[in-house]
């Protein structure tokens, strides 16, 4: 059975940012709200609100979540004018972008702040996934520590120049998925924008057609 879904009052603890354009916002963990990995909430400055999906542990003493700065956006420049220890209201948990274990291969596929639900799911013992993460640049690997130790393999697809350092694939998840993903049965879960899910989506319904698939957009 899922958690309740129910309003509750949180204090901001902490920000970090990970790259010049994403951030991480750290929350007090209300008393009683609990949450399944790969769920979100609904968070809210005034009337003004956004789902985002939660890059805790169920364990974690704290409620992270990782959020792409959009400076003319209606919502990110208030959560950094926030002062730290004011409080915020959410809805939550909403959701049902959840791991279902089963004889096939999980492949999670994101990109940007869409590594938000596999981040919670690696903290909390999800093991042997390949993980597809696109990115533009080398420093948005957002929590490679985490799938370093969790993933059978981890794979970054960047469009731009190639960092060196570390394995990466020069090009879209969408070309890693039609041209060097073994053929198989997999379970896809995929996490992103609009366009990404589209077009893996069909690439999956011609080459892996005995596969599932599960999604969860970020518009």
């Amino acid at each position: 059975m899922l958690p309740a879904v129910r309003s509750y009052r949180t204090v901001i603890r902490h920000r970090r940012w990970l790259t010049a354009h994403t951030f991480q916002l750290e929350m007090a963990r209300p008393d009683g709200f609990d949450f399944i990995p790969g769920q979100r909430i609904h968070l809210n400055v005034g009337e003004i609100g956004r789902d985002y999906s939660l890059v805790s542990s169920p364990r974690d003493q704290y409620l992270r979540l990782c959020i792409r700065h959009i400076p003319r956006g209606e919502l990110t420049p208030k959560l950094l004018e926030i002062p730290i220890g004011e409080s915020l209201r959410f809805f939550g948990p909403n959701g049902y972008f959840l791991f279902r274990a089963s004889g096939k291969q999980p492949v999670f596929v994101a990109t940007g702040t869409g590594i938000a639900p596999f981040v919670s799911m690696g903290l909390t013992g999800c093991r042997g996934f390949t993980l597809l993460h696109g990115i533009r640049k080398a420093d948005e690997r957002y929590y490679a520590d985490v799938f370093q130790r969790a993933a059978e393999m981890y794979m970054t697809c960047i469009t731009g120049p190639d960092p060196g350092g570390f394995e990466s694939f020069p090009g879209r998840v969408t070309e890693y998925v039609a041209e060097a993903l073994p053929v198989g049965e997999y379970d896809f879960y995929l996490c992103g924008r609009t366009e990404m899910i589209r077009d893996v989506t069909r690439i999956v319904d011609r080459r892996f057609p005995e596969s599932r698939i599960f999604i969860e957009l970020f518009f």
